[in-house]
């Protein structure tokens, strides 16, 4: 399975707890809850599920979808 924006969203949602719809891609999901303990999380599913090269830093810095499809490898 490849990773697009669509399932980077779902991921995000689903370590929130919330609907993929109300998560937004070009805003920081610091403000949707997440914290380093989920955001860990995605980078070890998107590892082992995607053999994404990405480091916690990587995403910490900008903590966006729009920001974080570049750095998984997502094509528009």
């Amino acid at each position: 399975m490849t990773l697009t924006v669509r399932r980077i969203r779902e991921d995000v949602a689903d370590v929130l707890g919330e609907d993929p719809a109300d998560i937004p891609d070009d805003e920081n999901l610091v403000d949707y809850g997440l914290d380093s303990v989920r955001l860990m999380s995605l980078v070890e599913r998107w590892r082992r599920e995607h053999g994404a090269d990405i480091s916690f830093v990587d995403l910490a810095e900008r903590p966006a979808i729009e920001a974080w499809a570049p750095l998984l490898g997502v094509r528009p």
